[in-house]
């Protein structure tokens, strides 16, 4: 029960952090240095990553009449959406670059990326980067307001930012967000293109770990990932619903501050515990 307990707390946080700009992995670290899973670190670095896959099922179904490109018109036909698959297009264009450059260098960032000090320096780096560009676009009103807008070009150019994320404790959504906020998309059309874009991101980490894990499961770890991914699935349906309607009155700047205050605590604690 007490291992349980210690998923359904790892599964919460994995729920809020996925989609708030706050990076789930420097979280993560902290959780986990405090109720460390009684498993061995092959199963925990995958139930890391493959849990989010509950995460991503909440976008899935809040915005699945966005997503679904065949709809049933009135007469009953069924018809394709062309609108929706130029999105989906411009998703998995934004994809690409992250997908190549994680594939190729995912051993490597996990053997030497997975560090307190270089999670600690991007948090605080991200959320310094957070409150410049938010006091930067006080004097600017944003170009692109709709999904159509978005050019491919666009999409590569966010897909480049989305690359600074495989660098443990920069946050996906983080480096996704903030990508936009430059180009001059709005915040609401920004963070819903992120969440957008980790439907194949993390389907396709998910599933590398799983190939490198084995799917050599014992019955107990089948549930620890099953109750992970549960409980994260029901927080995100809350978290996204509540950063949509922040986002419409509010900027990014109290995360960069978060990040900022979370990034000092990392380098003390794990400071204190080295010189322990």
């Amino acid at each position: 029960m007490l291992e349980l307990f210690k998923v359904v707390i790892l599964g919460i946080v994995e729920g809020i952090t996925e989609w708030l700009p706050i990076s789930s992995t420097g979280h993560m670290l902290l959780v986990d240095l405090f109720l460390k899973l009684k498993a061995p670190e092959e199963f925990k670095t995958m139930f890391f990553v493959v849990i989010q896959l509950g995460a991503i099922m909440a976008v899935v179904v809040i915005y699945w009449k966005q997503l679904w490109p065949w709809k049933r018109a009135e007469s009953g036909q069924i018809v394709t959406s062309r609108g929706t698959l130029l999105l989906w297009a411009k998703v998995l264009a934004a994809t690409l670059p992250a997908a190549i450059l994680g594939f190729a260098l995912d051993d490597f960032i996990d053997d030497h990326m997975h560090k307190p000090v270089i999670i600690a320096l991007a948090l605080i780096i991200f959320g310094i980067w957070f409150i410049i560009v938010e006091d930067w676009n006080k004097k600017r009103q944003p170009a692109i307001r709709k999904l159509s807008q978005l050019t491919y070009k666009d999409a590569l150019l966010i897909g480049a930012f989305q690359m600074l994320a495989l660098v443990p404790g920069v946050s996906r959504s983080g480096a996704t967000i903030i990508g936009m906020l430059v180009l001059g998309v709005s915040r609401g059309l920004a963070a819903r293109f992120s969440f957008y874009m980790s439907i194949p991101v993390m389907f396709g980490a998910s599933f590398l770990k799983l190939v490198k894990f084995g799917f050599h499961f014992t019955a107990f770890q089948v549930v620890e990932l099953l109750v992970g991914m549960i409980v994260a699935f029901f927080v995100s349906v809350f978290v996204i619903q509540f950063l949509m309607g922040y986002i419409k009155k509010h900027d990014f700047k109290v995360f960069g501050w978060y990040r900022i205050a979370l990034g000092i605590l990392v380098l003390l604690v794990f400071g204190a515990k080295a010189i322990l």
